[in-house]
């Protein structure tokens, strides 16, 4: 029997959970659920490529320069 890696599942066990994800959401329920997941999934990659771009602001006891003020 070939299994998955991940968690060790068997194509049996994955297509057990499929039907009872058909029985409890529905055919219709399903597709709007994957919809809203690969939505936040998307959101969240855009949240992650944006705190990339932000550049680093200096640290509030250095001047522009980069230097420490002296006393």
């Amino acid at each position: 029997m070939e299994t998955f890696t991940i968690l060790s599942l068997s194509w049996q066990h994955i297509l057990i959970v499929a039907l009872i994800l058909l029985l409890l959401f529905g055919g219709k329920k399903i597709p709007e659920l994957m919809r809203g997941m690969g939505s936040g999934i998307k959101e969240f990659k855009d949240a992650v490529k944006e705190d990339d771009k932000k550049p680093e602001t200096p640290d509030s006891n250095t001047n522009p320069t980069g230097t420490s003020p002296n006393p």
